[in-house]
Parts: C-alpha cells; sequence; structure tokens
C-alpha cells in the first residue's frame, strides 16, 4: 500500500494536487491512503517550506507545484 500525503493549508491549490494525486493512483490501479495535512506545525515539521507538496511513502517528491495526473503517476510507481 502506498501512503501519499498532500500538505497545505487548504487552498484551492492543495485541493487540486490532491485531486490529481487520488486520479493518477486510481488511473494505476494502486492500493493506497491519501492523508491532506492542513495543520501548519506539521507541515514545518515534516520540513515542507512551500506548499502544496506532495509526499509519497514519507518521500517528498514535489513542493510549490501543482502537478498533473500524468507528471504524479511516474511518482508513484
Amino acid at each position: 500500500m502506498i501512503a501519499i500525503k498532500i500538505y497545505g493549508k487548504g487552498c484551492s491549490k492543495c485541493h487540486l494536487l490532491a485531486d490529481n494525486a487520488d486520479r493518477a493512483a486510481r488511473e494505476l490501479g494502486l492500493t493506497y491512503t491519501l492523508e491532506k495535512v492542513t495543520d501548519l506545525g506539521a507541515i514545518v515539521d515534516a520540513g515542507i517550506m512551500t506548499t502544496p507538496a506532495l509526499c509519497v511513502d514519507g518521500d517528498l517528491k514535489s513542493a510549490g507545484h501543482v502537478l498533473s495526473p500524468e507528471r504524479i503517476k511516474p511518482l508513484l510507481s
């Protein structure tokens, strides 16, 4: 199972990144969890300096960008 986390304060870009990550994982047929982290303290503790950020299995894959589902797919496999 893949753990996907989206870090951000809940803005429209954060929601779009979460939707795109969800779509990418579904299209790949993955078993996954998707968590949205909006707590500022948790974001700072994770070392995230710009949002939205995408982490896969604890590894930061992208920060400060809204990736398309097609750009997210390689990061999940």
